[in-house]
């Protein structure tokens, strides 16, 4: 991994925290403030297309308003369906 300097501005209380944070943990400030960036890219991410998960449909445009029913009372998943 290639790394690069840059500047961040912190608050007092911010830069406290993240030196008594490093210092309990045992690690750097820097590892930590480059694990809090890849927090909040992940956090603000957006998708641009779509993830390419198989799109499964049932048919019945009501199945998600009664998968509780269903799931309680055997109508779909219960063990005493056969799958061939």
């Amino acid at each position: 991994m290639r790394l690069k300097r840059t500047t961040a501005y912190l608050e007092d209380e911010d830069l406290r925290a993240l030196k008594d944070t490093a210092s309990r943990k045992g690690v750097g400030e820097a590892g930590l403030i480059r694990e809090g960036v890849r927090l909040a890219i992940a956090q603000n991410r957006t998708w641009h297309e779509p993830a390419g998960l198989p799109v499964f449909d049932s048919g019945d445009p009501a199945l998600a308003e009664n998968s509780d029913s269903l799931l309680r009372n055997g109508g779909f998943g219960s063990s005493d369906q056969r799958h061939p």
